[in-house]
């Protein structure tokens, strides 16, 4: 998310650093140039599969007028990255990618002075072509010629200007990703393949019910199973190293044989879920209001309530980390979102200094916000101090993954709507309750990875929390309306109560919110006899929020005939009011169940740097929100997550995929925001609204099951 706070003196003063510059103003720690025609790019945010390597990439080849070819993309370390916190929040194009836009115009300009100096040139007079300066009368020099020359180590100044818009010609233009060559042909990428000398394997030892101690261990059958290293204890932390995963898998099925455990922490009724979300202790804050300029009476007030569950992250590879202990210190390989974060995290568990821990990013196969990437990570490194100096390699099992790592809050969204004798809007009130949607390492005085809490001497349990919404909120993202309103309350209560384990998950609040406020309104235009677009369009006066409602109106042929057994909705929202706008048109069918056939999708992102990236991350979004919103909800009973497969947690199949068409609206001159999460809320609403055009119900819980759409036909 936002960048460290402590800010070099050198950085700071007058000049407005752009970006995550401000904290890392140091050229060198950005951009290497070495003798033999290559530029090494050093972000501080990770490619977790959305393509931000290549689109970082293309905006440094644009500014330095060189191949992308050049370039190579260094992955995130905390050894020589700059810290750019998390990746996270859509945020990297616009805060990483705005930095090493006016690093890179500012090296260009370094090395153009040099070469001036050396050719006795003035440097108005230069002109790069693929790393290649030259100038009148066949003058000749290179960046390789001058990288010795030119010292990058040094604080940016930002006195160089990037190239305007019309000047670009590789951002704004498709590219082939960096990463698809090498996850096509099976090549090593993955933290999964890493493989290093000497490298064991760890499994770790958990009960099924959340917070449950372990009161008692047989471990010799395990000490004797061939391949046997060590045990590792420390409280309720048990695990085991081996030769191989196989043995590895062996001794963990007898130390669990062997284990016996205390009862856990009582888990809520699944289905009082919403009435247990609002009995629970509550910190309530009024997150934003207004006042009418000219209250006026209601006529009378229309309430609804929306819900979702508690979702899991569901990524296809199970979480893996790699640790190695040596004299120097902690070496940790990691999919995490943020090596800086994960490695404060490591020093508070381990109690050594963060100098003497290297967190280095592995690319992981998909990644959607705080997955257990991070606590297998401290697994690794508790395990690793049982192996003698030797690499451990610890991989989580898909039940691990779909029941221990942090799920996304579920959350109750009600809203209350004011209205005259004619219908209209006069007051909006939503409130909403559910657990905070942030508990990632490195932001607290306590850690917050899963095995601190499971020690000897227990670290607390960290309670999630909300970022403010200035910084793009949490359970509160996008429950202010983008809508001019006349007047609104709009209240969070988050619950200070966690059985279940709760942080980031893609779009965080904005998922629940934009599905209530979107479906709140088609809701209204239905009691009104209004088309949902119109009222939406007499509702919304910012220009660029219209574009995309009427772009992807247009495309979908709104206001004309519909096929034939198919239902139709809309949906619309600008993320976290401050990012990509998206609307998003919905066609469904419902035979033995809802299917989604066709989503059509128009975004504004400013300035597209990779377009193919852009619909790309759209097509990803609206694919896994139509799962959110048709299928996943994490089950549970008093005592245990039971959605711990994918026969019990079910996720949208290939063969149930729907067409997806993306329309981009050009910005060139608007600054990039990103697109990883913007259609994620309309999509629910979307198809949530085509499921009422359909068959005449709403259906205002998450997920849309064939069970809930019969409930709300019998109870119609």
């Amino acid at each position: 998310m936002s960048a460290p706070a402590n800010v070099p003196a050198s950085a700071q003063g007058a000049v407005l650093f752009p970006g995550n510059l401000r904290a890392n103003p140091r050229l060198s720690q950005w951009l290497r140039f070495s003798r033999d025609g290559r530029v090494e790019v050093s972000p501080g945010k990770v490619e977790i599969g959305q393509g931000i390597l290549t689109a970082l990439a293309q905006i440094v080849a644009d500014e330095l007028d060189v191949e992308l070819a050049r370039l190579r993309v260094v992955p995130a370390s905390t050894a020589r990255s700059p810290n750019e916190g998390v990746t996270s929040g859509s945020l990297s194009v616009q805060d990483c990618g705005l930095a090493l836009r006016y690093v890179s115009a500012e090296a260009r300009a370094l090395f153009l002075a040099a070469a001036a100096e050396r050719l006795g040139i003035p440097a108005e007079a230069l002109s790069v072509a693929d790393g290649e300066i030259s100038g009148p009368g066949n003058t000749r020099t290179s960046y390789w010629e001058l990288a010795e020359d030119v010292s990058l180590d040094r604080d940016a100044t930002c006195a160089a200007e990037p190239k305007p818009p019309a000047a670009r010609s590789v951002a704004g233009s498709a590219a082939a990703r960096l990463d698809i060559p090498d996850k096509v042909l099976g090549r090593a990428r993955f933290i999964h393949d890493l493989v290093l000398r000497g490298m064991l394997h760890g499994r770790v030892l958990r009960p099924e019910a959340p917070r449950a101690r372990l009161v008692a261990l047989e471990e010799g059958s395990a000490r004797v199973l061939p391949g046997f290293v060590a045990l590792v204890r420390d409280g309720s932390f048990v695990g085991v190293v081996a030769q191989t995963e196989h043995a590895a898998e062996a001794a963990l099925a007898h130390l669990g044989a062997g284990a016996s455990w205390s009862a856990g922490e009582a888990l809520p009724d699944e289905a009082g879920l919403k009435a247990w979300l609002k009995s629970q202790p509550a910190e309530t804050k009024v997150v934003d209001s207004r006042e009418a300029a000219r209250p006026a009476l209601p006529a009378r007030t229309m309430r609804r309530a929306y819900s979702r569950p508690y979702l899991a992250h569901a990524s296809i590879a199970p979480s893996c980390a790699v640790a190695q202990w040596s004299d120097s210190g902690l070496h940790v390989w990691s999919h995490c979102q943020g090596v800086f974060h994960l490695r404060a995290d490591l020093a508070l568990v381990l109690a050594i200094p963060a100098e003497k821990i290297v967190v280095e990013h592995v690319e992981g196969a998909g990644c959607y916000g705080h997955n257990g990437a991070d606590d297998v990570a401290l697994d690794a490194a508790l395990l690793a101090r049982g192996a003698g100096g030797r690499p451990v390699r610890v991989q989580w099992s898909r039940a691990d993954e779909l029941a221990r790592a942090p799920f996304g809050a579920a959350q109750l969204v009600e809203i209350e709507a004011d209205l005259d004798e004619r219908g209209e809007i006069v007051a909006w009130r939503h409130d909403i309750w559910g657990n905070g949607h942030v508990a990632r390492p490195g932001r607290n005085e306590i850690p917050t990875l899963l095995a601190a809490s499971e020690l000897q001497k227990p670290f607390p349990r960290f309670i999630a929390a909300n970022p403010p919404l200035a910084t793009g909120g949490g359970a509160d993202r996008n429950a202010v309306p983008l809508y001019d309103l006349p007047a609104w309350r709009i209240t969070n209560h988050r619950l200070l109560a966690m059985p279940l384990r709760t942080s980031s998950l893609r779009s965080l609040g904005a998922f629940a919110n934009v599905f209530a406020i979107e479906c709140f309104l088609d809701e209204l235009a239905a009691e009104r006899g209004e088309d949902p677009l119109a009222l939406r369009l007499r509702y919304l006066r910012d220009p660029r929020a219209r574009a995309v409602l009427e772009a992807a109106a247009a495309r979908a042929g709104w206001g004309g005939p519909k096929r034939e057994g198919f239902g139709r909705g809309l949906a619309f929202a600008r993320y976290k009011n401050t990012g990509a706008y998206c609307a998003v048109v919905a066609e469904v069918e419902g035979e033995a169940e809802i299917r989604v056939r066709r989503l059509i999708i128009a975004v504004d992102v400013g300035e597209a740097i990779n377009p193919d990236g852009v619909v790309n991350q759209v097509e990803g979004g609206a694919i896994q929100a139509t799962s959110w919103t048709l299928k996943e909800a994490v089950r549970f009973d008093r005592e245990r997550v039971t959605s711990n497969s994918w026969e019990s947690y079910p996720i949208l199949t290939f063969s149930e995929v729907p067409a997806v068409e993306v329309e981009i609206i050009p910005r060139p001159d608007e600054k990039p925001v990103g697109a990883g999460e913007a259609a994620h809320g309309p999509t629910a609403a979307a198809v949530a609204n085509a499921v009422h055009d359909l068959l005449g119900v709403r259906v205002r819980d998450l997920p849309i099951t064939r069970e809930r759409v019969i409930a709300a036909m019998e109870a119609a």
